[in-house]
């Protein structure tokens, strides 16, 4: 949101959201008030996540999610849901988390832009 982003870059987000499911920040809140069983996991830099993050964000950065989420989420019927800034980082990251079997993934849209646009709890 805001952000410039390259035509390779936006061409590999663009491909992965065909197979990605997403959700808006609003349905995302709605989850959590709800006290659904859900697994947020942020994909920013571990300096993104360190500035704030979504109140129970698990940090699971892009670079290693492929690398760490057997350990960290080893159920892959679990309700994951990835968030990075804006959208894009996530859905590459859902879209491997699906390739490796993980069956209920969602890449959140709007990202850490849109949950502080609407002023959604952070820490």
């Amino acid at each position: 949101m805001g952000k410039k982003h390259g035509p390779g870059f936006l061409t590999i987000c663009n491909d992965a959201k065909t197979r990605v499911r997403e959700l808006t920040v609003e349905d995302v809140k709605q989850k959590i008030d709800a006290g659904e069983s859900i697994r947020l996991v942020d994909v920013r830099e571990e300096s993104e996540f360190a500035n704030g993050r979504i109140v129970g964000a698990l940090h699971i950065g892009k670079g290693i999610i492929e690398r760490d989420i057997e350990k960290l989420i080893p159920d892959q019927d679990a309700e994951i849901i990835c968030y990075c800034g804006g959208g894009f980082r996530s859905a590459l990251a859902a879209d491997n988390l699906q390739k490796m079997g993980y069956t209920n993934v969602w890449s959140m849209d709007g990202g850490w832009s849109g949950w502080n646009a609407n002023s959604f709890p952070v820490e």
